[in-house]
This record gives C-alpha cells, sequence and structure tokens, in this order.
C-alpha cells in the first residue's frame, strides 16, 4: 500500500486519508480528479474549498497549487474542521492550507479574490454561489458537485442567473472493482453531477 502521494497527478487513493464515521468522505477519489481537471489548476492559484468535509479535495487542490498559492477550507462542522486540519498535516500542507470553521457566505466575505471555489451541497446554495461569485477573479472557476439532482438544478439556475459562462455538466458513474472469492465484483458508488463554469 502506498503511505503517501508523491505526485503531481490528482487521485489520492481514499484509504490515505484520515477519516471519521461522523464525517462523510473523503470525495472518491475518481470524482475527486474530475473536480480538481474542472478547477483548471495552477501553481500559485487561490482557492477556496467550501464544505470541506475530511479535506480529500482541500488536499488535492493544494498539491496542485503549493508551493505559491493558497487553499482556504472551511466547513460548519467542528467535526468536520479537525479532520481537515489533520489530513492537511499528514500530506505536509500547513504552509498552502488555512482551515476554519464558520457558515460559506460569512466567511467567503472575509477572504481576498480567490482564483476557484470548490461547493458541495448546501442548505444555502443560492446564497454560496453568490457569495463566490463576488470573490472570483474574472475568469475564475467554479465547480459544484452535486449529489441530489435538485443541488445539481438549483446550481445550475443559480449560475445562469449570475452570468457565468462555459457551464458544464458532467454526470459520473463510477464502479470500482472488489476480489470476491469468485473474480473481480464491480461496485457501483452513488452518481455524482459536476457542474463547473467561469467567471465573466
Amino acid at each position: 500500500m502506498i503511505e503517501m502521494w508523491n505526485y503531481k497527478t490528482p487521485g489520492v487513493p481514499d484509504d490515505l486519508f484520515i477519516q471519521s464515521a461522523e464525517v462523510p468522505g473523503p470525495t472518491k477519489e475518481e470524482v475527486r480528479v474530475l473536480t480538481i481537471s474542472k478547477a483548471r489548476l495552477r501553481e500559485g492559484a487561490v482557492v477556496v474549498d467550501v464544505g470541506c468535509g475530511t479535506g480529500g479535495l482541500t488536499v488535492e487542490a493544494a498539491l496542485q497549487v503549493a508551493p505559491g498559492g493558497r487553499v482556504f477550507a472551511f466547513d460548519e462542522d467542528e467535526k468536520a474542521v479537525e479532520l481537515t486540519k489533520r489530513n492537511v498535516a499528514k500530506f505536509g500542507l500547513q504552509a498552502t492550507v488555512q482551515v476554519a470553521q464558520g457558515k460559506a457566505p460569512d466567511v467567503l466575505a472575509s477572504l481576498q479574490q480567490v482564483d476557484a471555489v470548490f461547493v458541495g451541497g448546501s442548505h444555502s446554495l443560492r446564497q454560496v454561489i453568490e457569495a463566490a461569485h463576488q470573490k472570483l477573479k474574472a475568469n475564475g472557476r467554479i465547480v459544484v458537485n452535486a449529489i441530489l439532482l435538485e443541488t445539481a438544478s438549483t446550481a445550475l439556475d443559480e449560475l445562469k442567473k449570475l452570468r457565468f459562462r462555459d457551464v458544464d455538466v458532467v454526470q459520473v458513474f463510477v464502479a470500482k472493482g472488489k476480489e470476491v472469492s469468485a473474480g473481480t465484483m464491480m461496485m457501483a458508488r452513488n452518481p455524482i453531477t459536476i457542474i463547473s463554469a467561469t467567471k465573466e
């Protein structure tokens, strides 16, 4: 088993992250790969991870933007914040990542202009996307991961209202091989809708 991830390529194996039954995640590695690619990150970029959970996307983004970039990760759940901090430390990314607890619109309002924003499901999704729009630089990218169809619909509607361009929608179905006595069985995971767009 690989103990650390010494590559620039995204797709850190799920089992390398410290996990907890009390915090969902991490976002599955194949979904993380696509999510990171949709953000179009580069070294030196400034990124926000809204609702960081376990910190999977936080770590992946930090690996892409380090050493000159920054990742601001936050969650309303104190346990998620602590778990993300542990994963950031495990990957040695403390100099790149700042983790905090708070509500998305409030935390976003306190930040500098940024190059990319990741958004998971949120009860205040419209407000989060609006706050992200205000903080994104021109040509900045937003990427929304939606498990629920309603979340995807709301995100699309809000992105159109705010006149984001290059709106792209991808639904991902992943099945992972699991060894069983008779061979390899493909085990399906929940489909995820990844919505990405560019600020004018």
